[in-house]
């Protein structure tokens, strides 16, 4: 048995890459093995953004009290109807999982809505290319997207320094 295996086989995120296509917008029903509830204070503005921004859909909703929200698969949010929402922006985010063709539409949707809801996008040590967008119930949301693997990258030296090696090169070590 090895300890490595390619993961991507069980998810819905694409191989990194400069052509990498997002799977379709996942509309079955299943066992949401984890989601993000967020409180709104005007339930209709939330989903705006959230779909016309973030490009998200609805997938079913309990009028005036809950919308439940979707883009790939086990991407779930559900919005719920509350009389206030923070005032400060909390110091936790939640991600998502992007393309990079995805980015640049993010960047300019959100933008396009609110003006100052968007940091970045900026790379980062761990080979991907994020967006941070404060929504309008003042939750962070990162959406990240893998940049390609490049072997000789300072991005992969950073990784293999804390013990992430891609699995060929897991594989390759042991049976030297």
């Amino acid at each position: 048995m090895s300890d490595y295996y390619n993961a991507f086989d069980m998810s819905p995120v694409p191989t990194p890459g400069p052509d990498a296509v997002p799977p379709e917008l996942f509309r079955g029903i299943y066992g949401m093995p984890a989601f993000a509830t967020i409180p709104t204070s005007d339930l209709s503005a939330s989903v705006d953004f959230w779909v016309r921004g973030l490009g998200f859909f609805e997938l079913f909703s309990i009028p005036g009290r809950l919308v439940h929200l979707r883009r790939w698969a086990f991407q779930d949010v559900l919005l719920v109807s509350e009389g206030r929402i923070a005032e400060q922006v909390p110091a936790m985010t939640f991600s998502f999982a992007c393309v990079l063709s995805q980015v640049d539409p993010v960047v300019d949707a959100c933008r396009a809505l609110r003006p100052h809801s968007v940091d970045g996008p900026r790379d980062t040590p761990w080979n991907t290319r994020d967006v941070e967008v404060t929504t309008p119930e003042n939750v962070r949301i990162v959406f990240t997207a893998a940049k390609p693997f490049d072997p000789a990258s300072q991005e992969a030296r950073n990784l293999e320094a804390i013990g992430i090696t891609p699995p060929d090169a897991g594989r390759r070590s042991r049976r030297q």
